[in-house]
């Protein structure tokens, strides 16, 4: 059975889960993400793209309802022994079966968290909760919970994030003798994701990123590729994936002829790497970290929106598709409050015109500030690397 963890791991996370309930006055947890099911039993599937709840008491009691070939796959891969089917049908209603589970549980009357908030709640299907539970109990928003609870990294969960950025470097290392002038993309994203996959790493929660030419700004997978021209500029953003948990870089590459201005607005951009890695420490705000990037592009002189993003970065672990970004996120203001253990991944996105650099890197927070989790080159020139 591959459990990632052990049993009392597993088990002293949904202590902390149950506390964090009855704190809020709750009965009891109806999860709809999977990755607070991953993290909280080791439950592993995309069976989330259809109704699937976990219910998690604050008693520690625990009920999972899902279809059959998850019945099967939670078997395999978590700790559960107590999961229920719902049977695929026109007249199939699993938020009415997920309301006998609960009235098994006695929560009838009872306050219970939900995790609105989840890929794996539609909004079709939250109706249909709602309507099911409706006189039933009272529902309270909960998505907040396990997620936070997510955020900082327990010391199991680092050596597995270690392994991702073992995998990153990996990659990285074997796609960049393939960057050169003419080369095609689809050379480049077959080494990076053969690399992973071939050290016992995952698919990522959203496709690798790549684009040269036009394409390379676009900080989004788009379905084509394309050969490099002589002269060209290339973008990748990739993760290194262990057991589901994720360190991404972020690299710009000119190819063939020197772009002196380009260099430039990379050196912008590693300034700003510098600047806001340096305010990645316990206590301080995301918004605080953000306020560093603005500030290090105001000072070379790029003050205006329409050289930056709006966020620079965000929390990283184990996800689930439609993508590996986590909470929370670098962004003005943010409040959220940066912890030891946390893993935040920097984008530093400088452009001017139709030049766009985006040097990036992942950090572990530490007890004084961080440490940055890739060790490759940090260069425009792959030939350099």
């Amino acid at each position: 059975m591959p459990l990632h963890f052990s049993l009392e791991e597993l088990a002293e996370r949904r202590a902390i889960t149950c506390r964090g309930l009855k704190a809020r006055g709750l009965a009891g947890l109806l999860m709809f993400r999977q990755e607070s099911m991953y993290y909280l039993t080791g439950y592993d599937t995309f069976g989330y793209v259809f109704f699937q709840c976990l219910y998690l008491g604050a008693d520690g009691a625990m009920t999972l309802l899902t279809r059959s070939v998850d019945v099967r796959t939670a078997a395999y891969t978590s700790m559960l022994d107590d999961v229920r089917m719902w049977v695929d049908g026109p007249d199939a209603q699993p938020a009415v079966e997920l309301r006998a589970i609960l009235a098994e549980h006695g929560a009838r009357g009872e306050r219970l968290g939900v995790e609105w908030d989840a890929y794996g709640l539609t909004a079709a299907n939250g109706h249909k909760l709602s309507a099911a539970l409706e006189g039933f109990c009272e529902l309270v928003d909960a998505s907040d919970l396990v997620t936070r609870q997510r955020a900082v990294k327990r010391p199991t969960e680092i050596v597995y994030v270690r392994k991702a950025a073992e995998l990153a470097d990996a990659a990285l290392a074997a796609a960049l003798p393939l960057i050169r002038p003419h080369a095609w993309e689809g050379d480049i994203l077959a080494a990076l994701q053969a690399t992973v996959l071939a050290a016992d790493g995952d698919y990522s929660g959203n496709e690798f990123i790549i684009g040269s030419g036009p394409g390379q700004n676009l900080g989004r997978y788009v379905s084509g590729r394309r050969r490099l021209e002589a002269d060209d500029t290339i973008a990748i953003e990739f993760a290194g994936v262990y057991r589901h948990y994720h360190s991404a870089l972020m690299r710009t590459y000119r190819v063939g002829a020197p772009d002196a201005r380009l260099g430039e607005l990379y050196g912008v951009g590693l300034d700003a790497l510098t600047a806001c890695s340096s305010a990645i420490r316990p206590g301080a705000t995301f918004g605080d970290v953000f306020a560093a990037y603005t500030g290090a592009l105001r000072g070379a002189g790029f003050g205006g929106a329409a050289n930056r993003l709006n966020a620079c970065g965000y929390g990283l672990g184990t996800t689930f598709s439609p993508n590996w970004m986590d909470w929370p996120m670098v962004y003005r203001d943010n409040p959220a409050v940066i912890e030891e253990g946390m893993v935040i991944f920097l984008h530093m996105v400088v452009t001017e015109g139709e030049r766009n650099v985006a040097p990036g890197e992942t950090f572990l927070v530490t007890a004084d500030g961080c440490e940055r989790l890739g060790h490759m080159p940090l260069s425009l020139d792959a030939t350099a690397c």
